[in-house]
């Protein structure tokens, strides 16, 4: 009787530790715990196009400067300076109501200046009158205004205002008219300026004299 329970118990004890062996084997691995963090593999971008930095906007200040710097313009109204040789210049205005240059650098060495207006259009002086008057910069409104209540016989200029240092006469199409001034009178006192006292045309033409 004792011979035949050895065995028996031997076979038991060996199906035993088989299914041990094989839960083991088959286990599934644990997830990971939550909140922890993923491998450095796992986590990394992906290398590509969408990955590189983004270009600066084409409307970015330094973008608007470096286009001003190289544009070849100056300052005023957008609108190139005026071509200066042998102490005089010649300045175009237009039926659109426009002078052709922003600015105008007289040279200091020169002891008189002479500005030519040229008005390019077809219109009449009564009608689109254009002339070139030079006053501070602090006077040019009252200035304006009083020269546009002297009237079209007086040519749109105050007869006498010691604040005009020099004016061309009031022209129409196809017209020209000079001005000349000695250059001390805008050497100091500044800032000066230049524009049209047909009335309403101060608005667009309008631009800075200065000396250098």
């Amino acid at each position: 009787m004792m011979n035949l329970k050895i065995p028996a118990l031997v076979v038991a004890c060996t199906l035993v530790l088989s299914a041990c062996g094989n839960n083991s084997q088959q286990a599934p691995s644990e997830p990971a715990p939550a909140g922890a963090a993923p491998s450095p593999a796992s986590s990394a971008p992906m290398a590509g196009p969408m990955s590189a930095a983004p270009a600066a906007p084409a409307g970015s200040t330094a973008a608007s400067a470096m286009a001003a710097t190289t544009s070849g313009t100056s300052a005023t109204n957008g609108k190139p300076a005026a071509v200066v040789t042998n102490c005089s210049t010649e300045i175009d205005a237009s039926d659109a109501m426009q002078y052709n240059v922003g600015s105008i650098t007289v040279p200091s060495s020169c002891t008189n200046f002479k500005i030519t207006l040229k008005h390019t259009g077809n219109l009449p002086a009564a009608s689109m009158g254009h002339d070139v008057v030079i006053t501070k910069q602090s006077d040019m409104e009252a200035v304006d205004r009083e020269s546009a209540a002297a009237g079209l016989n007086n040519g749109y200029v105050k007869a006498g205002d010691s604040r005009i240092i020099a004016h061309t006469k009031l022209i129409g199409g196809g017209e020209t008219a000079s001005a000349s001034f000695p250059v001390s009178k805008i050497k100091s006192g500044g800032p000066y300026v230049f524009f049209c006292s047909f009335p309403g045309h101060s608005a667009l033409m309008h631009g800075t004299i200065s000396v250098q």
